[in-house]
């Protein structure tokens, strides 16, 4: 507030919000930290959900701000895997769980996703699995 950014102020605001509407949600009133950053996620999600459609839109002045909140946004965000420590992480579970094929992908991502806690998106996650599977 004293800085005087007010995009960032906007951006704070709305993520305390959603966080507070979180904790009214459960059951015992209380967000611990990997629903706060599940949170934080759902709302990067949506910011990109937005950027896609305004780019179809043909408002690129939109899209800009929403790239401006979700640089705001992952800067509260735990550091993601980088793209060798996810393929490593991946060949890890696989083994573990000694799956073999597609069909097993399943297994492989509920093993995985327990890994990952919230450092990597599902996406990027199943494609790994599918491209070391494949």
């Amino acid at each position: 507030m004293r800085a005087k950014e007010a995009g960032k102020l906007a951006v704070l605001r709305m993520l305390k919000s959603a966080l507070k509407y979180a904790a009214i949600e459960k059951p015992d009133g209380v967000l611990d930290d990997s629903a706060a950053t599940q949170v934080i996620r759902k709302q990067v999600k949506q910011r990109q959900d937005s950027i896609e459609s305004f780019e179809k839109g043909g408002r690129p002045e939109l899209a800009a701000k929403e790239k401006e909140e979700i640089e705001i946004l992952n800067a509260y965000l735990p550091k993601g895997l980088s793209a060798e420590e996810l393929s490593t992480l991946v060949r890890e579970t696989i083994a573990e769980v000694g799956a073999t094929s597609k069909a097993q992908m399943g297994a492989v991502m509920k093993a995985l996703q327990a890994k990952a806690a919230g450092r990597a998106d599902g996406k990027a996650l199943s494609a790994e699995v599918q491209k070391q599977l494949g």
